[in-house]
């Protein structure tokens, strides 16, 4: 969401502080694996496979949101959460960098250090983009559409290439291969929520409505034939998940069981009605029109949550209508927080776990915080130097 990029860039500039393999199981390399690959040509892609036990397990990270001088916390949370979690897929799930690098290779450097973290265990991980992270770009010339050509040299990510003509950046589809077949057995998507609202529609302006973008209505018909396409290949609707930056507008709905009242009695009888555990710290920022896409989640019945950052100090989740609406924590110590010496309490990632034995094979989702592994929660900032870049990311 918001933040004071000009202030925070000087502050971590005035304060540069010097600052670690897994092989994440579930992960099966594609038909050249163990081959060497011949000069020039990229290595394989990983191949999205539940474990022999039929388990798989996802952890979500989100605004991470910092320049090329990452709060090393940042890394160290993300350091612990994958070694105690030994995750199959992360997704960051957008807002990965701010506006506040001043160069090309500034924004490499700063997407290098907070996807190092699964390269260097071999995880298999991608992104969504969120509205800050192309706030660079006039000066940077780094746009979504560059930063994504940067991240698909990384060995390990998954980010699809954008569909000509769909709106967004890497809207993306991943099937995770049963470990009994080679059908798929679960769905990841990954939608691009855009950035911020036009400054205009048909003449009238947004003053007074919220200004962040919306998923867009080809995007909502791209998921559902999607969708309809992959239950044609499989002959059964493949239960899946998504994660988008920028929350809908059921999400709020969902926190008061009501569209027009918003009151602590409303929420009460919503705690109850959608079982909604977690805290509410900022009130949602979907943007100014309902999107359509939970009405398709409705109608084609296999997704089973929609999971969204972008209001950092929201950890909540609930079960709306059958489907899981939620929030992962804020991942970067760079970014806003909490008020005050709380700023750092929240900063965590959010647990997925599947299980083919398991009816839906969706099982649950948990949190797990900084404060878990007793990272420094103080309220302040610990830049690290940027990392040198592989010779394949320059």
């Amino acid at each position: 969401m918001i933040s004071n990029i000009s202030e925070h860039k000087l502050s971590r500039r005035a304060a540069l502080a010097a600052a670690g393999t897994i092989g994440a199981l579930g992960v099966a390399m594609s038909a050249a694996a163990g081959s060497q690959a011949a000069p020039g040509a990229k290595a394989p892609k990983p191949t999205l496979v539940f474990r022999p036990d039929g388990t798989f397990k996802v952890v979500q990270f989100n605004d991470t949101q910092d320049d090329e001088q990452t709060d090393r916390r940042t890394i160290e949370l993300m350091d612990r959460t994958l070694d105690a979690e030994k995750p199959d897929f992360v997704v960051i799930n957008g807002d990965v960098i701010n506006g506040g690098c001043d160069t090309a290779l500034d924004v490499k450097q700063a997407l290098n250090q907070v996807v190092r973290p699964m390269e260097s265990r071999k995880i298999p991980w991608a992104v969504t983009f969120g509205n800050h992270d192309e706030d660079s770009a006039n000066r940077t010339g780094m746009t979504e559409a560059k930063m994504l050509r940067f991240l698909q040299t990384y060995q390990y990510n998954l980010n699809a290439d954008s569909v000509p003509g769909l709106t967004g950046t890497s809207n993306s589809q991943l099937l995770v291969q049963s470990s009994r077949s080679r059908d798929a057995a679960f769905g990841l998507w990954l939608i691009d929520t855009g950035r911020y609202a036009p400054d205009a529609i048909n003449g009238q302006d947004f003053a007074g409505y919220p200004d962040w973008d919306w998923v867009r209505m080809d995007q909502v018909t791209w998921y559902r034939n999607q969708s309809l396409a992959t239950e044609r290949k499989y002959g059964k609707k493949i239960p899946s998940l998504m994660w988008g930056h920028i929350a809908l507008h059921e999400h709020r709905n969902m926190w008061f069981a009501s569209i027009d009242s918003r009151t602590d009695a409303d929420h009460a009888r919503a705690v109850a009605k959608h079982g909604i555990v977690g805290e509410r710290n900022e009130a949602e920022c979907p943007g100014p029109f309902n999107s359509g896409l939970f009405s398709a989640f409705l109608e084609r019945g296999d997704v089973r949550g929609y999971f969204v950052g972008h209001d950092h100090v929201n950890t909540y989740v609930g079960n709306y209508y059958g489907v899981q609406l939620g929030y992962g924590p804020g991942t970067g110590f760079g970014a806003y927080g909490l008020a005050g010496a709380d700023r750092n309490r929240l900063r965590g990632a959010r647990v997925f776990e599947l299980d083919e034995n398991h009816p839906g094979i969706y099982k649950d989702t948990r949190l797990v915080f900084a404060k878990d592994f007793g990272i420094d929660l103080t309220a302040n900032d610990q830049p690290i130097v940027p990392l040198p870049l592989d010779p394949a990311q320059r």
